[in-house]
């Protein structure tokens, strides 16, 4: 009896498989594309501000010049003085700082009231309210300038203070981001404070506000920023200048006759309306993404 033995089938062993470069080069080659990406955004944005300063310590001949100028020739610290002493600058100051902490403060106040009624307050037809505060955010400011001017110059708005803010206050972006943001606060907190006998007023202030705080200092910021920066509002409902505010102040600079002869005068005078935004920005800028990120996943 013979035995018949199968020989088994020789297997070669399979070399481990190594990382190739091919990830690592796709992963270098999208680093590069977002850093390019990114460049050319801070570029757009930066360019224009560098050429206004660099214009704002110019000559008239160097502005007049056909060939581009980027640094001037001689460094002219004068227009800065002349830009203040040509309008009454403090005044100006003075007029927009007040329209904006007002303007920007109530605003602020009444995104916040209007945000915690639509998030934690029941009520008949709330919903179609907030579709109605989202309606305004389609409606340009230039479609309600012409009857805004009717209705504040007949109750003899113009020249003032609050015909300057009131028409402003009608907005629905701040209610809009802290009702997002409202929405991703634990509820269980708030079911807390009721069960410890907090009304509305008290959760509001001492639960809703410090939670949201990063989403309310973002709506803070962007106020602010259009409030001080507002040119359309102030040039139609001001016409003395001791009313008028930085921006709308600053058409006071332009000659018509020779506009190079002001124009290093009125990149100075720029540059000195934009100072007080960028230390703003700069004091709240740590909340502005937080606030962004927070109030945009829930509906």
């Amino acid at each position: 009896m013979s035995i018949v033995t199968v020989p088994l089938e020789e297997t070669t062993p399979t070399p481990e498989k190594t990382p190739g470069r091919a990830p690592h080069r796709r992963f270098g080659a999208w680093m590069i594309r977002d850093y390019l990406v990114l460049a050319l955004a801070v570029l757009v944005v930066v360019l224009p501000l560098a050429y206004m300063v660099l214009s704002s310590f110019k000559t008239p001949g160097d502005l007049a010049s056909r060939d581009l100028v980027v640094f001037p020739h001689v460094w002219r610290a004068e227009n800065y003085s002349d830009a203040i002493h040509q309008v009454p600058f403090g005044r100006l100051f003075l007029n927009s700082a007040i329209v904006t902490v007002i303007g920007a403060g109530v605003k602020v106040l009444l995104a916040i009231l209007t945000a915690y009624g639509l998030v934690f307050c029941e009520f008949p037809g709330k919903r179609i309210v907030f579709w109605a505060i989202l309606a305004t955010l389609m409606v340009p400011p230039q479609v309600t300038a012409l009857p805004n001017y009717v209705l504040i110059s007949s109750l003899g708005g113009e020249d003032t203070y609050w015909g300057i803010i009131l028409p402003g206050l009608g907005t629905g972006f701040g209610t809009f981001l802290l009702r997002q943001a409202f929405l991703q606060l634990p509820y269980e907190v708030l079911e807390a404070a009721q069960l410890d006998g907090a009304g509305h007023w008290r959760r509001l202030w001492h639960c809703v506000v410090p939670m949201g705080l990063p989403s309310i200092a973002t709506v803070a910021m962007v106020n602010i920023v259009y409030e001080w920066n507002d040119y359309l509002w102030p040039l139609i409902i001001t016409t003395d200048p001791h009313m008028m505010t930085l921006p709308r102040g600053l058409t006071l600079l332009v000659n018509p006759d020779n506009q190079a002869q002001t124009f290093g005068v009125l990149m100075a005078g720029t540059v000195m309306v934009l100072v007080p935004v960028l230390l703003v920005f700069s004091t709240l800028q740590r909340h502005i993404v937080n606030g962004f990120t927070q109030g945009g996943v829930k509906g």
